[in-house]
């Protein structure tokens, strides 16, 4: 039976005895990859929504052997910048299957990524559609839709995409240009559980497809952008829900002359095949009275876990000794190593683990694969990006 608050409630026996294996005489902290969760990730939201073509977000992990694997599989590619371009073109990935996603792009870039062969991009903004016009004629685009992202554990909103209403305009704009106004997109947020978000988006495409009908602008697809969930402590439902829900969404909005659907999955592709190993530095109180335990880990804000700020993430974390049957534990305040304040990954949000802990233990930090390794600082306070390996 796997204990509620157990490793084993994610993991199997045979994972963890092979993690606990491969990290011996390892340095803290780094993370370990398993590409075969990847592989599985792929192939289950092929499955599901095989009619959807997939962009993998590389900004979620962008190892080397991952965007490799997912090469092999058959997956296209969201790129956030040139030097992600770079990468993708470096590992023998044509041009055709890139899609620049990010609408806050340099001109420079706009005409590297031209010349590189790239003619799918994103946009938000007039600035910006006239740039890709100029730096990238003939080029399909997407014109991203604002959302509030509510619900989201890490929402993307106000910063991206733009009003129902401006998008109509740009578009009709857009449509007199040297560009192809190709379709929408839209993301209703990172770890978004609530599947009423992707209904609400979808009902906005299709608002924006028929009224442009009128100006016989005929759009062509839809990207559906990221927001499927992993698993972290707060539970979500199966992907197989959402997929289904979305793919009645669409159905239902367009029951005939069904859009191209595109999809950029990142956390929901990466998330749950990484483990971060870490070291317990140093466990103290504030006073003698102190009533909070504050465990300082060898990982922490500017390691790979920024996205604890505000606590929006929560990881499941477990100490290397824990057995299934620990009952006696004690809550506890996480923090990382540097000599910065915010470095306080859980305050408010307190982790219980079996006492016994002490300085040198390591912590198993699940469901890490995104956003961690690409989101490392370079050196801050001395300490070296997280290094990371391939679990075979």
């Amino acid at each position: 039976m796997k204990e509620k608050n157990s490793i084993y409630k994610y993991l199997t026996t045979k994972e963890v005895k092979k993690i606990k294996e491969f990290v011996k005489g390892k340095e803290t902290p780094f993370l370990i990859v398993n590409p075969k969760k990847v592989e599985e990730n792929y192939d289950n939201l092929h499955s599901l929504m095989p009619f959807a073509k997939i962009y993998y977000a590389v900004k979620a992990n962008p190892m080397d052997e991952i965007v490799k694997l997912l090469e092999k599989k058959g997956s296209n590619f969201d790129v956030a910048s040139i030097y992600e371009i770079d990468q993708c073109l470096r590992l023998g990935i044509p041009p055709e299957r890139l899609s620049y996603g990010n609408p806050i792009k340099k001109v420079e870039h706009i005409a590297y990524a031209y010349k590189k062969g790239i003619r799918l991009y994103a946009t938000d903004s007039w600035e910006d559609v006239q740039e890709i016009a100029k730096h990238a004629p003939g080029s399909k685009v997407l014109f991203r839709i604002i959302l509030e992202g509510g619900n989201a554990d890490w929402p993307l909103s106000r910063k991206f995409g733009a009003h129902p209403d401006m998008i109509y305009q740009l578009i009709l704009k857009a449509s007199k240009m040297n560009i192809i106004p190709y379709g929408l997109s839209f993301h209703v947020g990172s770890q978004q559980r609530d599947i009423g978000s992707w209904d609400n988006a979808i009902s906005f495409c299709k608002y924006l497809f028929d009224a442009l009908k009128q100006h016989k602008i005929k759009l062509k697809a839809i990207n559906l952008g990221g927001g499927f969930p992993t698993r972290y402590v707060h539970s979500t439902h199966p992907l197989e829900t959402y997929t289904k829900y979305v793919t009645r969404f669409l159905q239902e909005d367009f029951p005939t002359d069904f859009p191209e659907i595109l999809i950029e999955p990142g956390r929901s592709m990466v998330g749950n095949c990484g483990v971060m190993v870490t070291q317990i530095v140093m466990i103290s109180r504030k006073s003698s009275l102190d009533r909070n335990k504050w465990v300082y880990l060898d990982a922490g804000k500017f390691n790979g876990l920024i996205e604890t700020i505000d606590e929006s993430i929560k990881y499941p974390i477990f100490w290397e000794k824990a057995k299934k049957t620990d009952r006696n534990t004690e809550k506890v305040i996480l923090a990382g190593p540097t000599c910065d304040s915010m470095d306080i990954m859980y305050e408010k949000y307190q982790y219980k683990f079996p006492k016994g802990m002490k300085e040198g233990d390591k912590m198993f930090i699940l469901s890490t694969g995104a956003y961690t390794l690409s989101y490392c600082s370079v050196y801050f306070n001395g300490f070296p990006p997280m290094k990371a390996y391939i679990l075979k």
